[in-house]
Parts: C-alpha cells; sequence; structure tokens
C-alpha cells in the first residue's frame, strides 16, 4: 500500500511538472515571435547594420535606414512596437540560413528576389526597385554613359561582381579596383584615385546622402540592372500574406514615400515608385 501511494504523489507531481512544462514552452515561443502572428514579447528581424541610407548601426546603437523603416513598419502591422524588436545583422552569405534556423522571422537586408534564391525562401514584396548604377564626382561630365567607362578606373567592393559585370558586358576596356569597404571607394572618388563606384544605386544613393558626403557625388542614373528587393521569410511561413498587407498599407498611406525621401533625399535619389506586390521585374 505504501508503494501505491508514493507511486500516486509521484504521477501529480510529474503532472503538475508537465503542465509547467507547457506554459514555458507558449511563452518561450511569444519571446522569439515564433508564431509570427504578433503579439509576442519580442520579434526577431535582420537587416544590414553597415548600409547608410538602407540599415546601418549608428555610434548611438540606435538602427536607421530605409530597410529598418520598413522592417519597423511591418513589425507594428503585424503587433509588435519598435521596443519589442530585436534587430540582427544579417550578412548576405547568411541569410537563408538565419530563415531556415528561426534566428529571424524575417529579413530585409537589400535582399534581392532572385530564381535561386526563392527555391530556398519566400519573398513578400517587392518594396523597392532598385538599378545597378554607378557613382561619380559632382563635377564629373565625361561620364555619360556605361561605355565612357572605358579606360576609367572603376571601383567595387571585395566580392562584389558589379564592376565584373560592367567589365564583362558594357566596358571592357574599365580597370577595376577592388577595395574592403564602400567608404574606402568614396574616398578613393573624392580623392581622384578612382573615376566611379558601382552597386545597386540604392546603396549608393545612402552613402551620399551621408552628412561627410552630400554635394560631393551624383548617380549617373544607367540603370544597368534590376534589383527587386523583398522581405525573405521561411519557405511555406504564413507571414509572406501578412506582410504583403503591411507593405500594401504602407504604400497607401504615405509612410513609404516618406521613408525614401527620409533617408535617400540629400542625394537626389530618383527612385522608382514602389512596385506593385508580386511584380518582379526582370
Amino acid at each position: 500500500m505504501k508503494l501505491r501511494k508514493v507511486s500516486a504523489a509521484a504521477a501529480a507531481v510529474l503532472a503538475l511538472s508537465l503542465a509547467a512544462t507547457a506554459c514555458g514552452s507558449d511563452d518561450d515561443s511569444n519571446d522569439k515571435g515564433g508564431s509570427g502572428s504578433g503579439g509576442g514579447k519580442k520579434i526577431a528581424i535582420g537587416i544590414k547594420i553597415d548600409q547608410p541610407g538602407l540599415g546601418q548601426k549608428l555610434p548611438s546603437g540606435k538602427y536607421a535606414g530605409f530597410d529598418v523603416d520598413v522592417a519597423t513598419y511591418v513589425a507594428k502591422a503585424l503587433g509588435y512596437e519598435p521596443g519589442q524588436i530585436q534587430w540582427k545583422e544579417a550578412k548576405s552569405a547568411d541569410r537563408e540560413t538565419m530563415l531556415a534556423r528561426g534566428d529571424v522571422q524575417f529579413i530585409a537586408a537589400s535582399y534581392s528576389i532572385t530564381d535561386e534564391r526563392e527555391q530556398k525562401v519566400d519573398f513578400a514584396g517587392p518594396y523597392l526597385l532598385a538599378h545597378q548604377d554607378i557613382l561619380v564626382r559632382a563635377d564629373e561630365s565625361g561620364i555619360k554613359d556605361p561605355k565612357d567607362l572605358n579606360s576609367k578606373k572603376l571601383c567595387s567592393v571585395t566580392g562584389s561582381t558589379s564592376a565584373q559585370n560592367i567589365h564583362d558586358k558594357l566596358a571592357p576596356k574599365a580597370q577595376l579596383l577592388e577595395y574592403g569597404g564602400y567608404s574606402e571607394c568614396l574616398t578613393g572618388l573624392e580623392n581622384k584615385a578612382v573615376d566611379a563606384l558601382t552597386t545597386d544605386d540604392s546603396i549608393l544613393a545612402g552613402y551620399a546622402a551621408q552628412k561627410d558626403f552630400q554635394g560631393k557625388f551624383k548617380l549617373a542614373g544607367f540603370k544597368m540592372t534590376n534589383e527587386n528587393y523583398g522581405i525573405g521569410v521561411k519557405k511555406g511561413s504564413d507571414l509572406k500574406a501578412k506582410i504583403n498587407d503591411a507593405l500594401k498599407k504602407m504604400v497607401d498611406d504615405g509612410s513609404w514615400d516618406k521613408a525614401v525621401k527620409d533617408n535617400f533625399g540629400p542625394a537626389n535619389y530618383k527612385n522608382e515608385k514602389a512596385p506593385k506586390i508580386g511584380d518582379v521585374v526582370k
């Protein structure tokens, strides 16, 4: 009889323990924003932290840029206030892995929609149509067409294919120079060590809009490629539809235009109008 009584007590304790564990699991899911339905304690969002105008971590520890503004608007539509957002750096090579592991609920990080990437993740949007372009000095008058880059010194960041694309398809005699970062290319451009810098026009505009560079550079407006920026989510996630709804609302209420002006305005960035959801321009 004693043995049966002890077993019954143990079973009761075990049942209470399991019930407490189940409650704890729900809390953990909310802490991570895991359900994607909003209302949780935190939501993790991937952004770039080193791209002025798009996604940048400021010396104050705050985050700023067009992608940050878009992500903040979307998070609010999902039920999260700015203070509930956990920003995480999403390096280009890590984005698909971060989504697959559930490290973040979505990524807004100059993330171009491509057929290859759509095999691994789903994309909401696009929310911005960018183009490969070049940045030149404000007083530059001799580069009016991509072919004018022949015999010119063209800077790009190590690991980027932008300059090589121009060399292979448009200006085979361009002199390619690779620097460690965009800031180094900008310094070289300012000092006339290089003649032009190439990457997405949105990234170039973000740098040119920085206080130290305002009025020194201009975009050529060549539009050499189409880059459809989308918000990446885990494959099969129901967040895609919810984020698309939020992006539509952001355009309709004028918040999208304000974010463009706030982040790119000083560079006189001639942005495309807000793309229609699902309208990927090839």
